[in-house]
Protein backbone atom coordinates (compact mmCIF):
# COMPACT_ATOMS: atom_id res chain seq x y z
CA UNK A 1 0.00 0.00 0.00
CA UNK A 2 1.12 3.97 -0.86
CA UNK A 3 2.76 5.83 1.92
CA UNK A 4 2.65 9.74 2.03
CA UNK A 5 5.34 10.93 4.02
CA UNK A 6 6.99 14.60 5.19
CA UNK A 7 9.77 14.08 2.60
CA UNK A 8 11.00 18.08 3.39
CA UNK A 9 14.27 16.86 4.61
CA UNK A 10 14.49 13.67 2.61
CA UNK A 11 13.28 13.88 -0.94
CA UNK A 12 14.01 17.35 -2.61
CA UNK A 13 16.18 15.57 -5.06
CA UNK A 14 13.77 13.20 -5.49
CA UNK A 15 10.88 15.36 -6.08
CA UNK A 16 12.53 18.01 -8.65
CA UNK A 17 13.42 15.18 -10.66
CA UNK A 18 9.49 13.63 -10.97
CA UNK A 19 8.63 17.32 -11.72
CA UNK A 20 11.28 17.61 -14.10
CA UNK A 21 10.10 14.50 -15.84
CA UNK A 22 6.26 14.84 -15.49
CA UNK A 23 6.40 18.37 -16.87
CA UNK A 24 8.52 17.19 -19.86
CA UNK A 25 5.74 14.42 -20.73
CA UNK A 26 3.11 16.21 -19.75
CA UNK A 27 4.28 19.16 -22.49
CA UNK A 28 5.36 16.40 -24.91
CA UNK A 29 8.85 17.63 -24.41
CA UNK A 30 11.59 14.92 -24.78
CA UNK A 31 14.16 16.96 -23.13
CA UNK A 32 14.17 16.12 -19.16
CA UNK A 33 15.77 19.91 -17.48
CA UNK A 34 18.34 18.64 -15.29
CA UNK A 35 18.24 18.68 -11.56
CA UNK A 36 20.08 22.15 -11.11
CA UNK A 37 16.86 23.37 -12.96
CA UNK A 38 14.24 21.77 -11.28
CA UNK A 39 15.29 21.66 -8.01
CA UNK A 40 15.78 25.48 -7.31
CA UNK A 41 11.82 25.48 -7.95
CA UNK A 42 11.40 23.34 -5.15
CA UNK A 43 14.08 25.11 -2.98
CA UNK A 44 12.73 28.17 -3.49
CA UNK A 45 8.69 26.80 -2.18
CA UNK A 46 10.57 24.97 1.17
CA UNK A 47 13.04 28.11 2.22
CA UNK A 48 9.67 30.39 1.87
CA UNK A 49 8.43 29.60 5.06
CA UNK A 50 9.02 26.95 8.23
CA UNK A 51 5.49 25.97 8.02
CA UNK A 52 6.47 24.98 4.23
CA UNK A 53 6.25 21.27 3.31
CA UNK A 54 7.31 18.76 0.96
CA UNK A 55 4.88 15.87 0.88
CA UNK A 56 5.95 12.91 -1.00
CA UNK A 57 3.79 9.92 -1.95
CA UNK A 58 5.60 6.06 -1.88
CA UNK A 59 4.76 3.12 -4.11
CA UNK A 60 4.40 -0.69 -2.48
CA UNK A 61 8.49 -0.70 -2.94
CA UNK A 62 9.19 2.35 -1.27
CA UNK A 63 10.48 4.50 -3.92
CA UNK A 64 8.98 8.19 -4.20
CA UNK A 65 6.38 7.97 -7.14
CA UNK A 66 5.35 11.93 -6.09
CA UNK A 67 5.30 15.11 -4.53
CA UNK A 68 3.73 18.40 -3.43
CA UNK A 69 5.39 21.57 -2.68
CA UNK A 70 3.26 23.35 -0.23
CA UNK A 71 3.93 26.84 1.62
CA UNK A 72 1.97 29.54 3.66
CA UNK A 73 0.02 31.88 1.37
CA UNK A 74 1.82 35.30 2.30
CA UNK A 75 -0.30 37.35 4.33
CA UNK A 76 -2.37 34.82 4.64
CA UNK A 77 -1.65 32.15 7.75
CA UNK A 78 -4.85 30.19 7.27
CA UNK A 79 -4.47 29.71 3.67
CA UNK A 80 -1.57 26.93 2.17
CA UNK A 81 -0.37 27.41 -1.41
CA UNK A 82 0.30 23.97 -3.63
CA UNK A 83 2.97 25.35 -5.78
CA UNK A 84 4.39 22.36 -7.23
CA UNK A 85 2.56 18.98 -7.87
CA UNK A 86 4.02 16.11 -9.77
CA UNK A 87 3.57 12.52 -10.51
CA UNK A 88 6.66 10.15 -12.12
CA UNK A 89 5.32 9.96 -15.58
CA UNK A 90 6.39 5.84 -14.92
CA UNK A 91 3.09 5.99 -12.64
CA UNK A 92 0.88 8.20 -14.36
CA UNK A 93 -2.62 5.80 -14.18
CA UNK A 94 -1.56 4.06 -10.77
CA UNK A 95 -3.91 6.09 -8.99
CA UNK A 96 -0.70 7.83 -7.00
CA UNK A 97 -1.80 11.46 -7.62
CA UNK A 98 -5.30 10.54 -6.42
CA UNK A 99 -3.67 9.22 -2.85
CA UNK A 100 -1.53 12.02 -2.76
CA UNK A 101 -4.22 14.95 -3.02
CA UNK A 102 -6.71 13.35 -0.76
CA UNK A 103 -3.99 12.83 1.74
CA UNK A 104 -3.27 17.29 1.43
CA UNK A 105 -6.23 18.19 3.58
CA UNK A 106 -5.50 16.16 6.70
CA UNK A 107 -1.81 17.13 6.28
CA UNK A 108 -2.58 20.69 6.33
CA UNK A 109 -5.35 20.22 8.35
CA UNK A 110 -2.91 19.28 11.43
CA UNK A 111 -0.78 22.39 10.53
CA UNK A 112 -3.28 24.88 11.17
CA UNK A 113 -4.25 25.66 8.17
CA UNK A 114 -7.92 26.10 6.91
CA UNK A 115 -7.63 26.33 3.08
CA UNK A 116 -5.47 25.70 0.56
CA UNK A 117 -5.02 26.98 -3.55
CA UNK A 118 -3.58 25.76 -6.35
CA UNK A 119 -3.37 26.89 -10.06
CA UNK A 120 -3.37 24.26 -12.83
CA UNK A 121 -3.05 25.21 -16.53
CA UNK A 122 -6.87 24.87 -17.98
CA UNK A 123 -5.58 22.89 -20.46
CA UNK A 124 -4.57 19.92 -18.22
CA UNK A 125 -7.29 17.96 -18.04
CA UNK A 126 -5.99 14.83 -16.07
CA UNK A 127 -5.26 17.03 -13.40
CA UNK A 128 -8.63 19.15 -13.66
CA UNK A 129 -10.71 16.61 -13.53
CA UNK A 130 -8.58 14.64 -10.17
CA UNK A 131 -8.61 17.80 -8.78
CA UNK A 132 -12.92 18.96 -8.89
CA UNK A 133 -13.18 15.40 -8.07
CA UNK A 134 -11.67 15.48 -4.87
CA UNK A 135 -13.91 18.69 -3.77
CA UNK A 136 -11.51 21.78 -5.27
CA UNK A 137 -13.19 24.49 -6.85
CA UNK A 138 -12.24 27.10 -9.57
CA UNK A 139 -11.51 30.21 -7.90
CA UNK A 140 -12.04 33.00 -10.59
CA UNK A 141 -11.70 33.11 -14.66
CA UNK A 142 -8.37 31.20 -15.95
CA UNK A 143 -4.98 33.89 -16.39
CA UNK A 144 -2.48 33.60 -18.82
CA UNK A 145 0.76 32.03 -16.95
CA UNK A 146 3.91 34.47 -17.02
CA UNK A 147 6.71 32.51 -18.70
CA UNK A 148 4.25 30.24 -21.09
CA UNK A 149 0.94 32.37 -21.99
CA UNK A 150 -1.19 29.09 -21.34
CA UNK A 151 -4.74 30.25 -19.64
CA UNK A 152 -3.99 28.43 -15.65
CA UNK A 153 -7.16 28.26 -13.34
CA UNK A 154 -7.13 28.59 -9.65
CA UNK A 155 -8.39 26.14 -7.63
CA UNK A 156 -9.16 26.48 -3.90
CA UNK A 157 -10.28 23.76 -1.15
CA UNK A 158 -11.86 24.21 2.48
CA UNK A 159 -10.33 21.73 4.96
Amino acid sequence: MPTIIDGTSSHLDTAAQIWAEATSARDGDDDVPPLGISRPIIVRVLESSRRALLLVILNDAGEAVGFAAIAPVPGNADMAELHYVGVSPRAWGGGFGKQLMAAVPAALRKRGFTAAKLAVYADNPRAVRLYEHLGWRRHGDPEPHPRSSRPEQEYRLSI
